[in-house]
């Protein structure tokens, strides 16, 4: 079984004392590559050695996450983001996006900087990874204006509706479907069988979301077997089709 987290945050303190260890074990349970989403740029050189000590098996992102986009800083960290790109390859911006559910009072400058970072995405021909959270419409209202063959991505951690799922579909962008999926709570494994397997990537988001039953501790990359398997019940279809049809998804968007 051949296995991709589309979005670890592998760098993260939570994993200060076993993070070799996290990384055997996901790659024991089959998951090849790892894609680690930026926040901002205090987190890049953490990033950057994880990516030079597993060449083959981790990718980066870059990108200004919507949490850490602040008055006083949000410009810098868009330079930063700016001119790593033109230092080095990565496989997506992201994360990036709007978040109401901590600051409302930023609104204007998430929005700014989402839409400065889909810029980068065109110029550079990368697909971008999506946080949005108590933002869908706002999200949703960028995208269209910004609509386009050479906009396209994941919709990180979908938790919204059917219909949220169909028009992110429509506007280029799959859904990164990660533990939310067993949550007796979580709801989207009410309506996921009527999305497309083509259009599912699979993501931990670890250290965070983890699936049943685990939810409420530290995840880790291995427990995507865990959504595997959740998936293979909505569907009813064998895990390994699971694996298989989600790989070549994610190999599909990132293309590296």
């Amino acid at each position: 079984m051949r296995l991709i987290d589309t979005h670890t945050h592998l760098y993260s303190n939570e994993f200060l004392y076993d993070r070799d260890e996290v990384i055997q074990r996901a790659i024991k349970e089959g998951v090849e590559r790892f894609y680690l989403p930026s926040i901002n740029s205090s987190y890049y050189d953490s990033m950057l050695s994880l990516k030079n000590d597993y060449p083959e098996n981790i990718f980066l992102m870059i990108g200004l996450h919507p949490c850490d986009v602040k008055y006083e800083s949000y410009t810098e960290e868009l330079l930063f983001v700016k001119n790593k790109l033109n230092e080095g390859k990565f496989a997506a911006i992201g994360e990036i996006g709007i978040d109401l559910y901590w600051d409302k009072s930023t609104l204007a400058i998430q929005q700014d900087a989402f839409r400065k970072q889909i810029s980068l995405a065109k110029k550079y021909k990368l697909p971008i990874v999506i946080h949005v959270r108590d933002a869908f419409e706002e999200i949703f209202e960028i995208l269209r204006e910004e609509n386009s063959p050479e906009l396209y991505g994941i919709l990180h951690c979908f938790s919204g509706t059917l219909e949220q799922a169909l028009e992110a579909i429509s506007l280029g962008f799959s859904l990164g479907i990660g533990g939310v999926v067993t949550f007796k709570n979580g709801k989207i494994d009410q309506f996921l069988k009527e999305i497309p397997l083509d259009k599912i990537v699979l993501e931990t988001d670890s250290p965070y979301l983890a699936p049943v039953p685990f939810r409420g501790k530290r995840n880790e990359s291995s427990y995507i077997k865990l959504v595997v398997d959740k998936l293979s019940d909505i569907y009813e279809v064998l895990p390994d089709k699971i694996a298989d049809i989600t790989t070549m998804n994610a190999l599909k968007i990132f293309k590296m």
